[in-house]
């Protein structure tokens, strides 16, 4: 007897065997985003990938429990896109997330099938990712906040903050696909301005060492940063301490900049921008299509000036610029 199983143990037992595939399968069945991002993403303490994360809680999904997300980064070197897009496509993840035109661009080459959701800066139009803004077609859709839309605003007010720059460098990222595009924006509005450029082009740190070594040398006054994926995040704190060395204000795009010691941003809240990419992708995983889905744009726009930054350049901030401003941090 006890060599025996009894009827009610063997029951029990074979209940389990039997269950275990079931809850293999229920897990494996959890719907998979792919984060690809040509920054580092990997790390937990990237504040957008944390919002990315509260919009998609907010669409249902918490990671772990009802979705799981495939981190590839590309950590600043945009050749390495393609293969980890490809990468992401043979896992068959469940869709696909692009934190960058030139991201996006690389998930829509790697298929045509796996819905992808972008966040960018630039026009979708033009980059050829969607046919137009309403009714974006294909399998692609996501958010832009047209940081290219705002460059011009952006230099006007980097000319009223410093009205005696007669010279402003302008760093852009020449793997950035809307490069050149941004530069011809810039170029218009520095001719209305009576503003003179000098242009400097880095993909990696190694080459924004070399480009920001003699700014001053250049008769520069001021350093205007395009808005790029590389540069806000992987670069941002290189490139402010490379122009504090010399004593050269700077602009971004984004707050977290100016909050790092830039003397200024202007551009679309970041926030509310990646809480909509994360809301988007939760909306695809409950089954929408990227086909119907209008390309969202964001409604609040920030220009934040670093008081603190100004009185260490000797700068004097008038008070209308103050009033102006949405925000001073001090």
């Amino acid at each position: 007897r006890g060599n025996r199983v009894k009827r009610r143990e063997f029951i029990t037992l074979v209940g389990a065997v039997a269950a275990w595939p079931v809850a293999a399968r229920a897990q494996q069945a959890l719907p998979v985003v792919g984060y690809l991002d040509v920054t580092s993403a990997l790390s937990g303490l990237d504040p957008n990938l944390q919002i990315f994360r509260q919009g998609l809680n907010e669409a249902g999904f918490i990671e772990g429990k009802n979705v799981a997300i495939e981190y590839r980064s590309a950590n600043g070197q945009y050749d390495r896109l393609p293969a980890l897009a490809a990468d992401l496509v043979r896992r068959q993840v469940t869709v696909i997330t692009a934190n960058s035109p030139v991201v996006a661009l690389a998930a829509k080459a790697a298929t045509t099938t796996i819905p992808i959701v972008f966040s960018l800066g630039s026009d979708p139009v033009k980059d050829g990712l969607v046919a137009n803004l309403n009714r974006p077609g294909g399998n692609i859709t996501g958010v832009t906040f047209f940081a290219n839309v705002l460059l011009a605003k952006r230099l006007d007010l980097l000319h009223e903050l410093l009205p005696n720059a007669a010279v402003i460098a302008v760093l852009l990222n020449p793997s950035n696909t809307g490069a050149e595009r941004d530069l011809n924006e810039i170029q218009i509005a520095a001719r209305a301005l009576g503003v003179r450029l000098v242009v400097l082009r880095a993909a990696t740190e190694n080459e924004i060492d070399t480009a920001l070594a003699n700014v001053v040398q250049q008769g520069a006054s001021a350093l205007f940063v395009s808005a790029d994926a590389f540069f806000n995040t992987v670069a941002r704190d290189r490139i402010l301490a490379l122009a504090a060395r010399q004593a050269i204000p700077v602009s971004f795009a984004i707050r977290s900049a100016a909050a790092a010691g830039a003397l200024m941003s202007y551009g679309a809240s970041i926030a509310e921008v990646y809480r909509q990419f994360g809301m988007y992708t939760g909306r695809i995983l409950k089954g929408e299509k990227p086909a119907e889905m209008p390309v969202q744009q964001p409604t609040r726009f920030e220009f934040v000036l670093n008081l603190k930054t100004a009185k260490a350049l000797g700068l004097t901030i008038s008070r209308d610029m103050l009033l102006v401003a949405d925000e001073v941090i001090e």
